[in-house]
């Protein structure tokens, strides 16, 4: 005996088997949007320039020393 579902579906109106693909789409296609905007208009996923990660590069290229480096590190820290 075949479920009221199953019965709508083979008669050829109602969800049939396909109908999870297309909850499925939108939240994928809303995903996609969400993490498109995030990605191109500076959202939280984007990597910024921190002041500690411009010291770090400027160490890491060999313009300041390592005592420079601490010092201003530790300045920055306390205003943070």
């Amino acid at each position: 005996m075949l479920t009221m579902a199953a019965e709508m579906a083979n008669n050829g109106w109602g969800p049939g088997a396909w109908w999870p693909i297309f909850p499925l789409f939108w939240v994928l296609f809303w995903g996609v949007i969400v993490f498109a905007v995030f990605r191109f208009r500076g959202g939280r996923w984007q990597r910024g320039h921190s002041a500690e990660g411009v010291l770090a590069e400027r160490y890491a290229r060999g313009e300041i020393t390592v005592e420079e480096y601490r010092e201003r590190l530790g300045v920055l820290k306390e205003r943070g």
